[in-house]
């Protein structure tokens, strides 16, 4: 039976500790279960009483063992026994008070509670000195632990009303069961020690042991463990329900990024539609440009030089006269030429009538090697018709990387490459020159108007443009374009699909 009361003392001992070690962690996060500053007592009071049933459990080991204890180490059980019981009291004042009114009158009411346990306890002592130090431990379950488990016990009955209207269906039934276990537990502290001391004489720990022939501890264990498992149960709800509510924010945020992303990638192909609609645009405006000019101003031109012939025919033939026709006649020319040359850059005719590889070879062959560039042109695959869009994109970035090779490269040889598959059109040109910054080749504050202009134009079109400088120096500027049969039926079914029939 000694051995048996031992084993309840430390089953005892262990469910509060446990209990409270567990409620301690829970008020370490953002706790779920109840607000931070009630399970505080809570799990303070599961630690303390835990410690008082092992610290009983050891005195009376050395009692049976027949070990004298002074009688400091009996006053220390009393004392963490009446200590142990206040964050209780506190734990059910603060469950059942409100919480929007702070928590000063939980606190007026502890306050009051132990000042009566000390009146009566003083007075007893005073009365009775026989007694000695029992009334201590009697007084502390009479005052103190029935009203401390019946306010917890209470306190939880309310906390479970509150999550059953948030739904919580789960919580409420781990609070219920914790409420029972408490009302009980504190029911079971009026069964004292045996002390001459009303109403001890009556209802005592002996008494119960004559009726159900076993010690009221085991009960008070029964219900430190139902009290601790459901509390621990609900724990583990609320911890589910955090991992729920992890779950479903990460999921919202997937779906923000893929939203972000599908925005994104919308933006993306309006850009590219809105920068192959401005070069179309541009080069449809130097197209017109350049027919006015070469139809109107180059006619205007030609009859001029047609009519100062005339009139140097007409005229007698005196020096100045003729020297003034034949200046005006020069100038004539010149301002003809120049505006070929502008017709030309503007939109030659080359690249509409024949296609980009010849006006490729014009520019190579003509311009160019006017302004004292060899331009070495290389043509690889089987040459095709591309979209006009595309033979532009090339075109235009031609010119400018073989204008750049003039104006940077400090050289006068270029190679200039062209080549044709199934699946896409690579454009390289490469100059021995001085090199470029890969560095300002790359970012956008640092490359020039230049760049930036060859940069947009190729992603008109999806294209790649690369721009780097090799280990042996010079710069290669390289195109990639997928072939228009494959890329822009995708562009098209996309755009199809951001802008159906009956909404354009």
């Amino acid at each position: 039976m000694q051995w048996d009361i031992v084993l309840i003392f430390f089953v005892y001992g262990l469910a509060f500790f446990s209990m409270g070690i567990a409620l301690g962690l829970e008020t370490m996060r953002a706790p779920r279960l109840a607000d931070r500053r009630v399970l505080q007592p809570l799990a303070v009071f599961g630690i303390l009483h835990g410690m008082h049933e092992w610290f009983e459990m050891l005195l009376l080991q050395g009692v049976w063992l027949g070990v004298p204890f002074p009688e400091q180490l009996i006053w220390l059980r009393y004392t963490l026994l009446v200590v142990s019981f206040i964050p209780l009291i506190y734990f059910g004042l603060l469950m059942l008070a409100d919480s929007q009114k702070g928590f000063g009158v939980p606190v007026l009411i502890l306050c009051g509670m132990l000042l009566i346990y000390v009146f009566v306890l003083f007075s007893v002592t005073q009365l009775r000195p026989d007694l000695q130090l029992a009334p201590a431990d009697t007084l502390a379950r009479y005052f103190l632990a029935v009203p401390g488990g019946i306010l917890a016990g209470l306190g939880l009955r309310k906390r479970a009303q509150q999550v059953t209207k948030e739904g919580r269906k789960d919580l409420t039934k781990r609070f219920r069961w914790a409420a029972v276990g408490f009302v009980l537990y504190g029911l079971t502290q009026i069964f004292v020690g045996p002390i001459n001391l009303f109403p001890a004489t009556w209802i005592n720990s002996a008494v119960f042991i004559d009726i159900f022939s076993f010690p009221i501890q085991l009960v008070r264990a029964a219900m430190a463990v139902l009290v601790t498992f459901n509390l621990i149960q609900a724990i583990q709800v609320v911890d589910q329900e955090r991992e729920e509510q992890l779950l479903s924010a990460q999921k919202q945020r997937l779906e923000a990024l893929e939203q972000v992303r599908k925005d994104l990638e919308e933006r993306e192909l309006m850009r590219r539609e809105l920068l192959r609609h401005t070069v179309i645009a541009q080069e449809e405006e130097r197209s017109r440009i350049a027919r006015e000019l070469h139809d109107e101003t180059a006619q205007f031109l030609t009859a001029l030089s047609l009519n100062l012939a005339t009139l140097k025919n007409l005229l007698p033939k005196q020096a100045a006269t003729l020297d003034l026709i034949n200046d005006l006649q020069s100038l004539s020319r010149q301002m003809s030429d120049g505006i070929y040359r502008l017709v030309h850059d503007l939109r030659p005719a080359q690249l509409d009538d024949l296609g980009l590889v010849p006006a490729l070879q014009y520019l190579a062959e003509e311009e160019y090697k006017r302004a004292g560039l060899q331009v070495n042109l290389i043509i690889d695959g089987k040459r095709q018709r591309l979209d006009p869009l595309v033979e532009t994109v090339f075109f235009r970035v031609a010119q400018e990387a073989l204008t750049n090779v003039i104006r940077h490269a400090k050289c006068d040889q270029a190679d200039l490459e062209l080549a044709f598959n199934s699946e896409r059109v690579v454009m390289v040109i490469r100059d021995h020159g001085i090199g470029i910054n890969s560095q300002a080749a790359t970012n956008s504050q640092e490359r020039g108007w230049g760049l930036e202009g060859m940069r947009e134009r190729v992603d008109s079109v999806q294209g790649q443009l690369k721009i780097f400088s090799p280990e042996g120096g010079g710069t290669i500027v390289e195109v990639i374009v997928p072939t228009f049969s494959s890329q822009y039926s995708e562009i098209e079914e996309k755009r199809d699909d951001h802008n159906p029939p009956d909404a354009r």
